[in-house]
């Protein structure tokens, strides 16, 4: 015997990995070269060469015992100091290392946090459109999880839906700014107004609302565009960080979370995250890893390429008529299908060989996903198909 939900989410994977999965199985067959990928969001930018020789110099100057031992279950002291010195820098965060946890990537650091405030008849929110995998996070620890339908076409909050939404048992409203899969990004005024909202229903219901804040494309930004410190406006914010992104490490496994000294009941709050993540066998991130990230928390992402893309991309969809969101951050546009029906749009797509992710796990069914985090030519010789499919559609009505 075997747990049902457990076999559920096993056996049937997700949108996105089905596509990809299909996508490398149509490769096969017509040539890897021929198929328009855009399902993944896996960055397509080298990882910073600083980060290469970090690696050299961690092997070949520490002992090696030291370099693939165990480290604390929280993470390497230095890596940790390291790390707070950088939010410091930037941020005025007054963070310490004894606020910092090291986590294996940004889900299992989300499991950690979702679990740490699992408490009976716990609630979670997302706000719409969130990544599918939050849903999973949060049914499996037993909670709750709640849908704030989205703020079309703007993609910021809907606020009455979500005052509507919270009650005496919700824990946590979980954010993603830069948003996957939207790639808008929340601006001050908005995290103001949810910092607000947050703090007077906090009052309301007795307890603490925190907000989790899922953070793994914060340093993807265009145009000047800035993404507000979350812990600065609204005391109550847990962070989860990953370098898969902003480093092109998303195969390494190695990110953070950061507690706020100011965040309420922040000492239990810090321990029931690790004691989380010891009751999910996800203490002692890779050590190899800890160490470099502890000489590389400076570097920042050169987004040349991810801004070119973006910008053929956008201006190519919009002369074929496609509608979207205003794409500020992370490497994703979110498109309106031009049928209404984003999984009949991907369906149609594919037959062109066309893969894109349609939006109903992400809350969004008549929007649908595309990662541009993908080569230069795969934009260029897909545009024309995206014309096509465009074409395709008008004709049907």
């Amino acid at each position: 015997m075997v747990n049902a939900s457990m076999y559920d989410l096993g056996a049937n994977r997700s949108c996105i990995r089905e596509l990809f999965e299909y996508g490398r199985q149509r490769a096969a067959v017509v040539g890897k070269e021929n198929v328009f990928d855009y399902s993944l969001g896996n960055p397509s930018i080298p990882a910073p060469k600083e980060v290469n020789q970090a690696i050299i110099q961690v092997l070949s100057q520490m002992d090696s015992l030291q370099v693939h031992g165990y480290t604390s279950a929280t993470g390497d002291l230095s890596a940790r100091t390291a790390i707070a010195q950088d939010l410091n820098r930037r941020f005025g965060a007054g963070a310490s290392e004894e606020d910092l946890f090291l986590g294996c990537g940004a889900a299992p650091e989300l499991v950690s946090v979702i679990r740490a405030l699992a408490v009976e008849n716990a609630e979670l929110i997302a706000i719409a459109p969130y990544f599918p995998e939050y849903k999973p996070f949060v049914e499996s620890c037993g909670g709750t999880f709640r849908v704030v339908p989205a703020d079309i076409p703007n993609f910021q909050i809907n606020f009455a839906a979500l005052r509507s939404t919270i009650n005496k048992n919700t824990q946590a409203v979980i954010l993603n700014s830069p948003n996957n899969p939207s790639g808008t990004v929340y601006g001050e005024e908005t995290l103001r107004e949810l910092a607000d909202l947050l703090t007077e229903k906090s009052l309301q219901i007795g307890h603490p609302i925190y907000i989790i804040s899922d953070e793994p494309y914060r340093e993807l930004v265009y145009d000047g565009v800035s993404v507000p410190f979350l812990p600065n406006l609204y005391p109550n914010t847990i962070v989860c960080y990953s370098y898969s992104k902003s480093l092109s490490l998303p195969g390494e496994r190695i990110g953070y979370v950061y507690v706020p000294r100011q965040a309420a009941d922040h000492d239990a709050l810090f321990a029931a995250i690790c004691g989380a993540a010891r009751a999910s066998g996800h203490v002692c991130a890779p050590s190899l890893w800890q160490h470099v990230i502890a000489r590389c928390t400076d570097l920042r992402p050169n987004l040349t390429a991810y801004a070119e893309n973006r910008r053929l991309l956008w201006q190519g969809l919009q002369s074929f008529g496609y509608e979207m969101a205003q794409p500020d951050g992370a490497f994703y546009l979110f498109v309106k299908a031009p049928n209404g029906n984003a999984k009949a749009f991907s369906d149609l797509a594919k037959e062109l060989d066309v893969l894109i992710v349609p939006g109903d796990d992400f809350g969004c069914p008549e929007y649908f996903r595309l990662c541009y985090c993908v080569s230069r030519d795969c934009i260029q010789r897909s545009l024309p198909r995206f014309g096509e499919l465009m074409q395709m559609v008008k004709k049907a009505r």
